[in-house]
């Protein structure tokens, strides 16, 4: 019986219960991520920002040793050369709350710089 299951089409259930949402050719990890990008290019056609990027990889090092990649939601470029770095957050896990400190730590007080949580 089991193995007549169609292990092609099975697809597991996401653990926090977001679903996978198309925009713009691009899949993100929830309808509210895709929400914002749709928004941030509501911002570039209006000439409000001047670039925008997803899923960039950082990485953390402290004091010259790595700790861990972190993939922040968004990157935006402002008009007046401020970067923005931008989190998507609907639920958010103990291990995604150390991440972000350290984040913090190292790009809070650099210059031109703005972190940003944008919440469910």
């Amino acid at each position: 019986m089991y193995s007549e299951i169609k292990w092609k089409n099975y697809r597991r259930r996401s653990k926090y219960g977001n679903k996978d949402s198309k925009y713009d050719g691009q899949i993100y990890h929830s309808k509210f991520e895709s929400k914002v990008a749709q928004d941030l290019d509501l911002q570039l056609k209006a000439k409000e920002i001047k670039k925008w990027d997803r899923q960039v990889k950082i990485s953390l090092d402290v004091n010259g040793m790595h700790i861990c990649n972190y993939y922040i939601d968004f990157v935006v470029e402002h008009n007046d050369g401020i970067i923005e770095y931008i989190e998507a957050k609907g639920f958010k896990t103990q291990l995604w709350r150390v991440k972000w400190k350290i984040f913090e730590a190292l790009y809070r007080y650099k210059e031109n710089v703005k972190l940003t949580i944008i919440k469910l």
